[in-house]
C-alpha cells in the first residue's frame, strides 16, 4: 500500500468512527490552493474540522504527538476559510484523530465530540 492510499484508508476510518459517533460528513479532503482539511464533520449544530494522523506502530511516536502548534495555526486557517466560503456562523471545534496500527483502529482523538 503506497502513503498516500494508507492516508486515504487511515481518513475513511476516521470518518466511519464520526458517523458512528453521530457526526454527519460534510467534507473529505477539502482543499484549497492554501490549505486542507481530512474530515468536516458536523453534530448537534457545531462544525468540527478534523485533522486525521496514522502511525503503523509506537516507535513512530505517537500520531497526536505531530499535532504541533504551527498544524494548530493550519487547522484554524482552513476552517476561518471554510466558514467564510461556506457562510458558517456557528460553533466550531478543531480536533484530531489518531489511527494507528495494521488494522487501522482509532486509538485517540483530542476532544470529546461523541
Amino acid at each position: 500500500m503506497t502513503a498516500f492510499e494508507t492516508g486515504r484508508k487511515a481518513e475513511q476510518v476516521a470518518a466511519g468512527f464520526l458517523v458512528y459517533k453521530g457526526c454527519d460528513i460534510i467534507a473529505q479532503n477539502w482543499r484549497t490552493r492554501w490549505c486542507e482539511i481530512d474530515i468536516i464533520a458536523k453534530r448537534d449544530g457545531v462544525v468540527y474540522f478534523c485533522e486525521v494522523k496514522y502511525r503503523a506502530h509506537s516507535r513512530q511516536g505517537r500520531g497526536l504527538d505531530y499535532i504541533t502548534p504551527q498544524k494548530i495555526r493550519q487547522m484554524h486557517f482552513a476552517a476561518e476559510l471554510w466558514m467564510a466560503t461556506n457562510t458558517w456562523s456557528g460553533n466550531v471545534e478543531l480536533c484530531a484523530i489518531e489511527v494507528s496500527g495494521k488494522d487501522f483502529r482509532v486509538t485517540d482523538v483530542t476532544k470529546d465530540i461523541y
